[in-house]
């Protein structure tokens, strides 16, 4: 087991009505907010008109920017950092899925400064401070309400990318399942699926930690357990709160503790996916994990067998345990090929390229460029 130090400020407050705190919580930041929110859903739900109430009601004056796109863009963040500067903003409010949380993360470190948010990325700069970011959750996928993680893609460069500082831990995050009932059930299957991938990242990555690993599983077989029941019954409020609680979980870096790192390289490979053809990221990933495994079962061979024979609680070979991982993304009606999403054009070409410009590879079992085109024949 490695050494290491587990650190997270996010205080995390879950369950029914807990938005009723939200207003005097915000007030210990300051009075100027802004509030950073996605595109129509929070309008259509209702959900903007409680939150403006509550920001009325706590007397705080709010500026917004909309209209956060499912796969975020760093012009967004650029230009919602100087609305920020402007208003002189004390915190951030996000509210939203990871997407809204991402891009507000990096709004708070750029808000600061005057250069442009792409140069964290490029580590041309590094951020001293940050505006404190509070969050309401919407969807149960990516675990941003309480992690230091944001990515991002940049339409100029070709590049999306991750990226990472301990500035960026939401100081407060409230997660109250009711408000994912509304999320689709497409959009649930896909949340499903990125908790799974998270904790399989995490599991492939390097450093040997046993309790981390029935942690790692723990998580998956509730999202196995009880995400096919949600996707029956999307109004239930139990079921949510078992896939919303398990989301945060699986990326709150809980599971990466006596590792050297997560692995990580098929978020790299999936990110490409989303920036070509705005593919969801929970897709991306059932798209390109059956791949991944199949292209590196001789090298892995042991930690997928051992994974599929803990998740499906029977023993397997590495062929077996792939087959089942790829036949449960089928069962929550996720696409596990990119011909499933019928997109025209010359696709191997165009990934080929994507992931040559965003070097992709993973941290523990790593990717060369020779390796690219057979990956991409696997899941195409």
């Amino acid at each position: 087991m490695e050494n290491f130090t587990y650190f997270n400020p996010t205080v995390l407050h879950f369950g029914r009505n807990i938005l009723s705190s939200l207003g005097s919580v915000m007030k210990e930041y300051g009075r100027n907010v802004l509030f950073v929110y996605g595109r129509n859903s929070v309008k259509t739900t209702g959900l903007y008109g409680r939150i403006m109430k509550i920001l009325q009601d706590a007397d705080l004056n709010v500026v917004e920017y909309g209209g956060i796109k499912p796969n975020p863009i760093i012009s967004d963040v650029d230009a919602a950092a100087r609305i920020g500067r402007s208003h002189k903003a004390d915190m951030i409010l996000a509210v939203g899925g990871g997407s809204v949380i991402d891009s507000a993360k990096i709004i708070s470190i750029t808000i600061p400064v005057e250069h442009p948010a792409w140069d964290f990325y490029t580590y041309q700069a590094k951020p001293k401070t940050a505006i404190p970011l509070i969050s309401v959750l919407t969807l149960a996928a990516t675990g941003s309400e309480m992690n230091p993680f944001a990515v991002l893609q940049n339409n100029e460069t070709g590049i999306k990318s991750g990226y990472r500082s301990d500035l960026v831990f939401p100081r407060h995050s409230f997660l109250d399942p009711e408000l994912t009932i509304t999320v689709p059930r497409d959009y649930t299957a896909f949340g499903i699926a990125d908790l799974i991938a998270h904790s399989m990242e995490a599991w492939f990555g390097a450093g040997d930690t046993t309790l981390i690993d029935r942690f790692i599983v723990a998580i998956i077989h509730e999202a196995m357990e009880f995400g096919p029941r949600l996707l029956k019954n999307l109004h239930d409020y139990d079921l949510r709160a078992r896939i919303m609680f398990a989301a945060t979980q699986a990326l709150n870096c809980l599971t990466l503790q006596g590792k050297v790192s997560g692995d990580w390289g098929v978020h790299s490979i999936g990110h490409c996916l989303s920036y070509l053809y705005d593919v969801p990221h929970g897709a991306s990933l059932t798209i390109v994990y059956p791949a991944w495994l199949r292209y590196f079962k001789d090298q892995i061979p042991d930690r997928i067998a051992l994974l599929g024979s803990a998740l499906f609680e029977k023993s397997l070979t590495p062929d077996d345990s792939i087959k089942h991982i790829e036949d449960f993304f089928r069962t929550i009606d996720c696409p596990v090929r990119l011909s499933e999403l019928s997109i025209p054009g010359d696709l191997h070409q165009h990934i080929y390229e994507t992931m040559v410009i965003n070097k992709v590879n993973g941290a523990n079992i790593k990717i060369k460029e020779r390796d690219y085109s057979d990956l991409i024949d696997l899941f195409l």
